[in-house]
This record gives C-alpha cells, structure tokens and sequence, in this order.
C-alpha cells in the first residue's frame, strides 16, 4: 500500500490535500464571495454605495454606539478611507456620530432609523443566501465551514471576531 499522506497510526491526525484540491477550494471562496456579495452590491448600487459603506453599516449595527476607533480596529481600513466612507453615510443621514459620554473626543456611532432599515435590506438579502447554503450542505457542513473560516484567520483578527461573536 502506498502511503499519500501523514500515517494516521502516527498519531497524526492532519488532513492532507493536494494543491489542485487547495486550488479548487480557493476558486470555490472566490466565486462564494462573488455570490455572497451580489445582492448587496445591488442594493447599494442605488446608493451610490460600494462594499466598504455596507461593512461600515454592519458593524456600526453590530456594536451598537461603536467608536470611530473601534471601527477602524474591526475593519482594518486606513483612518482616510474610513473617513470618506463616514462622511458620506452621515451626510446622507444613514449613521449619526455623537460626542462620547465618557470621553468627549470619541465619537461614538450609531445607525439612524433609515441606516437601520438599508443594514436590515442588506443583511436580509445575505441571510437568504446563506440559510438556503447551509440547509443544501447540512449541520456538520455549517460547523466545518465555520471552522475553516476561523482557521483561515490572523489571530488578531479572530480575537476581533470571538469578541464580536460572544458580545464582548
């Protein structure tokens, strides 16, 4: 018998793919991404928005009264980028910044009733997408794919994301 990866007697347990298997997974996360983002990238269209207006609007509505800082932590964008993106949700009356209660050079964040309703319109068109995906692929695909994408992330990034998860 020839022996194509680690010996599971070993002790060993490690999944061993061939980079045509890792080549098909990473086309399959280009085009998942592609879908993911297409009903979205409809709806912001009417905006005049693009993909970074509807990260800022998800996690302004995720961490309700999030400061500028926090928000630039979680996305990892430059102050500069994130600025014109603010801008623009706040003149057109989608987020509102106020002074913060604790210390008055934070501003702290939030979604006005019309941002509410476009995160919802978003959110919405995504959860479609993804509840129809895991109901074809099953309960032990959800968890799997789950782990996967948390595997996949710096650790930084995954302690941004535990927080987010757990509500800290």
């Amino acid at each position: 018998m020839v022996q194509t990866g680690p010996n599971p007697s070993s002790g060993e347990n490690l999944l061993f793919l061939t980079d045509e298997q890792l080549r098909k997974g990473i086309e399959a996360m280009f085009f998942a991404y592609r879908g993911f983002t297409a009903d979205p990238d409809r709806i912001l269209e009417e905006y005049g928005y693009g993909r970074a207006h509807h990260r800022a609007l998800h996690f302004i509505n995720r961490s309700h009264a999030t400061t500028v800082n926090n928000l630039l932590a979680t996305l990892g964008v430059t102050k500069q980028s994130l600025n014109r993106v603010l801008r623009g949700l706040i003149a057109d009356g989608l987020v509102e910044a106020r002074v913060g209660r604790t210390d008055r050079r934070e501003r702290n964040l939030f979604l006005t009733d019309t941002g509410q309703e476009l995160e919802r319109q978003l959110a919405e068109a995504q959860r479609v997408r993804m509840r129809a995906a895991y109901r074809a692929a099953g309960p032990q695909a959800v968890a799997g794919f789950r782990q996967v994408l948390e595997a996949m992330m710096d650790d930084d990034i995954r302690n941004t994301y535990q927080s987010l998860r757990d509500g800290r």
